[in-house]
């Protein structure tokens, strides 16, 4: 019997990876070789290596506490494809497997690991398209505060200027000391 983790992973702290785990349990459930071990949510960025539920799953996987780990998308694992290789290649050597659900792919085939190798480039280039397209938004409506003084946003909200909105910590001026000098005194 395959001792199972299910790993699902959302971007931000406003959504909720439930959907996810609702699906993987199910998958589990449906496969009667199958027992779920623990689930492992994230809610961060796919783009950084190390994640705090990531990180417990990696551990649990070095003390051989599973041997099957079941994610909803590669994208889920990771937006980066020399790292998802790397959690896929330690896994091999633990003679761990694991399985995309929606996409039907079981790394317990030579041809469910070469499919694996290929989607992992994929949601790299996803990442790398979704930042291009972020740049070119940010770099529209910069100029269009430039030329206009404002940007008006689809749902009416009007901005004046990109960056961090000023919070109640912000009212006095920042010390400009330490990074800032240290490169400011460099540059003379």
């Amino acid at each position: 019997m395959k001792q199972v983790a299910i790993y699902a992973r959302v971007s931000t702290i406003d959504q909720n990876p439930e959907i996810q785990v609702k699906e993987l349990k199910e998958y589990v459930e449906k496969n009667h070789e199958m027992e779920l071990y623990r689930v492992y949510k994230d809610k961060t960025s796919g783009a950084k290596d190390s994640r705090p539920e990531l990180n417990k799953l990696m551990t649990d996987a070095r003390a051989h506490r599973f041997n099957h780990v079941v994610f909803w998308k590669v994208g889920r694992l990771g937006r980066n494809a020399i790292h998802v290789q790397t959690v896929a290649n330690e896994w091999k050597k633990l003679g761990i497997t694991f399985s995309i659900t929606t996409m039907d792919i079981d790394t317990s085939s030579p041809v469910g690991r070469f499919i694996f190798g290929i989607l992992a480039q994929f949601a790299e280039m996803e990442r790398a398209m979704i930042r291009e397209r972020t740049s070119v938004a940010l770099k529209q409506i910069k100029e269009t505060i430039k030329e206009e003084g404002e940007y008006k946003t689809k749902d009416g909200k009007v901005i004046k200027r990109l960056g961090r909105p000023k919070g109640s910590k912000d009212k006095k001026q920042r010390k400009k000391s330490g990074y800032y000098k240290r490169w400011a005194d460099d540059s003379k």
